[in-house]
């Protein structure tokens, strides 16, 4: 596979990742499967889809608990991400980015991945309560103290916090240029998508200047640019689209020409592309330094997902994506 590079450190790591939440949290519960999981894991290794990007707060805990069933075989094939800064509650998430905290939460999750060090440790949520220069200086000393690679942030949402005449992610380069002059950042998480492009606008052009790597979380749009979600079919009741307003059957149905159109594309590439490779492909094209990260639990959709980074949309192809009719509905 083809191989991208993450800050100035020059990270290397495959050109698509595999996103580990789907495995133990989110989504459907009745779905998962710990040994399915874990061979989906194992094939994307195979394929040399390096990334494995994790949180404390998936399952909680029992995402990283299953990644490190696979790193204690393989921890020399994998690139692993993990994050810190959100805890779970009963019926409730909150942010914690004291400095203590951070370092007990990264040694636990050490323990869980069953490994000695973290390629890179992502702030998962700024805690309003604590400065976070503070927070990020915590998480400095872990790289200054051998268990952390490099540093990385989730990026807010892209409407969060937003006032009259801001721009989409203006709250999270705010965050990016405070914690950047306490240590370096070397990726930032943010969700880009055919059906979400906002990071376009300001957040990718802001780490492409700096040298900074992009990891594209929810590049399939929770699965919906995959074209294999029927309108009306509904999900569960723990399953997150369940209550998310893109995904009512009526929003579903309104944006079905987005996924006609990733269908065009795919049929003029052959019978086999799939219009979850095209959207895929879109990303990877938005940059060498944009690493897409789709999250599946199983192996098949591990192989198809891969597969996009041979798939070059000409620029004609990128036109007809772009020119591609908004997404309706509510977002963040």
């Amino acid at each position: 596979m083809e191989r991208r590079t993450i800050g100035a450190a020059a990270l290397a790591v495959g050109a698509v990742g595999l996103g580990c939440m789907p495995m133990s949290w989110a989504y459907s519960a009745s779905g998962r499967r710990g040994d399915e999981s874990l061979r989906a894991v194992h094939r994307a290794l195979d394929l040399g889809s390096s990334l494995l990007d994790t949180a404390d707060m998936y399952g909680p805990f029992t995402n990283e608990l299953l990644v490190g069933r696979a790193l204690k075989e393989r921890r020399s094939d994998a690139f692993v991400s993990t994050k810190v800064g959100l805890l779970v509650g009963d019926q409730h998430i909150v942010a914690n980015g004291r400095p203590g905290y951070v370092r007990r939460a990264c040694d636990a999750s050490l323990r869980r991945l069953q490994t000695d060090v973290i390629d890179l440790y992502q702030l998962h949520r700024a805690d309003p309560e604590v400065p976070v220069e503070e927070t990020w200086g915590a998480m400095a000393e872990l790289v200054r103290a051998g268990k952390v690679r490099a540093l990385g942030l989730c990026a807010v949402g892209a409407r969060a916090g937003r006032r009259a005449g801001s721009r989409p992610h203006d709250a999270t380069i705010g965050q990016l240029e405070r914690v950047q002059q306490v240590f370096p950042v070397s990726a930032v998480q943010a969700e880009l998508s055919v059906w979400s492009p906002e990071a376009l606008e300001t957040l990718l052009p802001w780490c492409e200047t700096r040298g900074v790597g992009f990891l594209a979380a929810m590049p399939l749009g929770n699965g919906f640019l995959t074209g294999r979600l029927r309108p009306g079919a509904g999900f569960e009741a723990d399953d997150l689209r369940a209550r998310h307003p893109r995904f009512t059957a009526e929003m579903m149905a309104a944006n079905q020409p987005i996924v006609a159109g990733l269908r065009r594309v795919a049929r003029r590439h052959g019978d086999h592309v799939t219009p979850a490779q095209v959207a895929l492909a879109w990303v990877l094209a938005q940059g060498p330094h944009v690493v897409p990260v789709p999250g599946t639990k199983r192996e098949r959709w591990v192989t198809e997902n891969t597969a996009a980074t041979r798939l070059r949309l000409t620029a004609g192809d990128l036109r007809e994506v772009a020119g591609l009719p908004p997404a309706q509905g509510s977002w963040d």
